[in-house]
């Protein structure tokens, strides 16, 4: 964890007149990521046989001797599920499969009521005779990455020999088990290029989603080189085309302004703001990094997201449901009011917000401006509350 000092970075208190933190936090029916996250990635171990150039965990081949226990980690499952809405589990890591008593906590937490995905790893313990074992476990959704539409190309990511074919294996597997599959890729200078090739090799296989990862430069990561600003908002005009062909939803991750661009070609197609709503990039709107998501690594720690490596606290000791809801840095994250330079300014700054983890990577600060968006506010935004202008941006009048 940085040392750093969060009380330099965020007020000990959000101001009572700060607007309303998401556009529909108060309307029936809709989430108030304020106060129920929508996500919970637990990094279940570092223990990893992958060598991945651009890992956050920085994994390697032995857990951390620190790692949550057995005990604690059903600690922790009790913990997620007391939240008002019970959100999705996402088992990740490392490599989830190097836990030992990983079927017992999958096993707690369906019991206490949580849907649960895990994104293992691909490599040659990836059979489809345990992949058969985590269907029957009730694993409602298997997350893949492929970051290479040949084996060389994927495999200099990955950094492991032939975790091409595990990669490819355990997709056709685990589509044949009736496994809904999100396949993850990264999105960097080194892939760029590649990206239209991998999206003609998954149009061969029954996928759920494909996810664009927008390289963060942290951990390992900062070997590699992101796309530029520019370069990124033709890739996410790019992919809003693509989704009017594609045999599958596509989404992007840390790279929220694809909300802007996805909305403004709707509207300028003539798609009205109940038509926005029924769209999937519409179910993405207003979660950010500690908003709707948030992060526990291998040791407890509690973080906004993967990639924003500022703790606010840890599940031994601090309570998951009254970090997410009350600690300062979640509770200005909750609030696109408190976001300094564009971010602040922007009409599209609560169903965007920016990536929390790329502005804290470049500048040390979550709540500065990301530096991947190239757009420029049309108007400022601190003299409309989140509701007027989110409604306003929907309807076409803002």
């Amino acid at each position: 964890m940085p040392s750093v000092d969060i009380r330099a970075i965020v007020p000990s208190t959000v101001p009572s007149t700060a607007p309303s933190v998401h556009p529909h936090a108060h309307r029936p029916g809709k989430h108030d990521y304020s106060r129920n996250p929508m996500l919970v990635y637990w990094e279940m171990t570092q223990s990893c046989a992958l060598a991945c150039r651009h890992c956050r965990a920085e994994a390697v081949s032995t857990p951390h001797p620190q790692e949550l226990n057995s005990v604690e980690s059903l600690s922790l499952l009790r913990q997620i599920a007391s939240f008002d809405t019970k959100p999705h589990l996402i088992l990740t890591g490392g490599d989830p499969l190097q836990r030992k008593d990983l079927f017992e906590i999958i096993d707690q937490a369906r019991s206490l009521g949580l849907t649960v995905s895990i994104t293992p790893a691909a490599t040659s313990d990836l059979t489809v005779e345990v992949l058969s074992r985590l269907k029957e476990a009730g694993i409602d959704s298997l997350g893949l990455s492929l970051d290479g539409s040949t084996a060389a190309r994927h495999e200099a990511v990955r950094g492991v020999a032939g975790c091409y074919q595990w990669t490819i294996d355990a997709i056709r597997n685990a589509a044949d088990l009736g496994f809904p599959i999100q396949v993850n890729t990264l999105v960097s200078q080194e892939t760029a290029d590649d990206l239209p090739a991998i999206y003609q090799l998954l149009k061969q296989y029954k996928i759920m989603r494909w996810s664009l990862f927008y390289l963060i430069a942290v951990g390992r990561g900062k070997e590699l080189q992101p796309v530029t600003p520019q370069h990124g908002e033709e890739l996410m005009h790019w992919t809003y085309d693509l989704t009017q062909e594609a045999p599958f939803a596509i989404k992007t991750t840390e790279a929220p302004s694809y909300r802007r661009v996805a909305l403004n070609q709707m509207r300028a197609e003539g798609h009205t703001g109940d038509e926005i709503e029924q769209t999937p990039v519409y179910r993405g709107f207003g979660i950010r990094d500690g908003h709707g998501i948030i992060f526990v690594s291998n040791q407890g720690d509690v973080y906004p997201a993967g990639f924003l490596p500022l703790a606010s606290g840890n599940v031994r000791v601090d309570n998951l449901v009254e970090i997410y809801r009350d600690s300062p840095l979640f509770k200005a994250l909750h609030t696109p009011g408190m976001f300094k330079g564009k971010c602040g300014e922007c009409e599209f700054r609560s169903l965007c917000g920016g990536s929390r983890a790329r502005a804290f990577a470049y500048t040390g600060d979550p709540l500065a401006s990301d530096p991947f968006c190239s757009y420029e506010p049309r108007t400022s935004a601190r003299n409309h509350s989140e509701r007027e202008a989110a409604e306003g941006i929907l309807a076409g009048t803002y």
